[in-house]
């Protein structure tokens, strides 16, 4: 049930963040999370599109602008236009990233370059919006859709760094099946360990996939791996509830009662209510959980992914 962690796991992320000085003011915006405790369970590929494209730093600012139906990048002090610039490097650097095998990206917030959404956009008068993207992030989501990607400053949010941080970990296992040669048996093995997983996050999703997957004979591989990698993604982003938490937790509860005396079934009930009302995190439930699973050994159980989907040590479902 433990997460794979190692090197393999590459991510991009803005070179700022991790502590390079390539900001237009010669500083940076080093993240102490991302380096001192994910940062022990990846390999980070830093990038900086501004830098790479061949501005100096420190340099002038650079800002989003619209003009007519477009948005430019330009350097508003001088009115220097980096629009086609930025574009054209985009462009060759996610042809070289796509050959990185990556595994997700992390991005700086607010950059006209890096943000992923509610970057400042400027009218005609100078008046700003948070209504834009920044160019390398839309061409990056553009080329990479189903790649779990994160501003730096939504990672603040526990849930949501829970639930990227998931997605990291879920995409390596596929990129790891789909590496080589692959078969239908493979795929089944990997959709049912990551059956509670699903269900926690959209059970209508997981109801899908299990379909495509039954009828996986009928399909050429790569439109399998293809329409299969794309639903998942798309069902990890949806946000697991509390509710469906607990539904999860209830379905666990189902193949452990029948080892479990009368206290300790009223036990594990308490735990799952006081986590359904809020006052407990998920761990709490979980922790025993995990403990009648390895006592009991119940082979359904021991294969669900759902138990232990990242290291531990990222005490990601610490929060209530």
């Amino acid at each position: 049930m433990s997460a794979p962690a190692g090197p393999s796991i590459r991510i991009g992320i803005s070179s700022c963040l991790l502590g390079e000085k390539v900001r237009y003011d010669g500083g940076h915006k080093r993240d102490a999370y991302l380096l001192e405790t994910f940062g022990r369970f990846v390999e980070w590929v830093p990038v900086c599109p501004e830098v790479e494209m061949g501005l100096d730093t420190p340099r002038e600012t650079l800002r989003l602008v619209r003009i007519g139906e477009e948005v430019r990048m330009v350097m508003p002090k001088t009115g220097a236009d980096h629009t086609d610039a930025m574009r054209s490097y985009a462009e060759r650097r996610l042809n070289e990233l796509a050959h990185e095998d990556l595994c997700g990206y992390v991005l700086k917030k607010g950059s006209p370059s890096c943000g992923m959404e509610r970057v400042r956009v400027f009218d005609a008068h100078g008046v700003p919006a948070k209504s834009g993207r920044g160019l390398f992030a839309e061409a990056l989501l553009h080329r990479f859709p189903n790649l779990p990607v994160e501003e730096e400053g939504r990672l603040y949010d526990p849930r949501l760094r829970e639930n990227f941080i998931e997605r990291v970990f879920v995409y390596n296992r596929l990129r790891t099946l789909f590496a080589g040669r692959w078969s239908l048996g493979e795929l089944v093995a990997i959709h049912t360990s990551h059956k509670l997983l699903l269900m926690a996050h959209s059970p209508r999703a997981y109801a899908a996939l299990g379909r495509l997957v039954a009828g996986g004979k009928a399909l050429p591989h790569p439109e399998l791996r293809l329409r299969y990698e794309e639903g998942f993604m798309q069902a990890l982003a949806e946000m697991a509830t509390t509710r469906r938490q607990t539904n999860v937790l209830q379905h666990i509860a189902g193949y452990l009662r029948p080892h479990l005396d009368e206290s300790a079934r009223g036990e594990l009930h308490s735990l799952l209510e006081d986590y359904r009302h809020g006052l407990v995190p998920l761990i709490v439930p979980l922790t025993l959980i995990r403990h009648y699973v390895r006592r009991f050994e119940i082979p359904y159980l021991c294969g669900q992914v759902y138990l232990e989907p990242h290291p531990k040590e990222l005490m990601l479902r610490n929060h209530v």
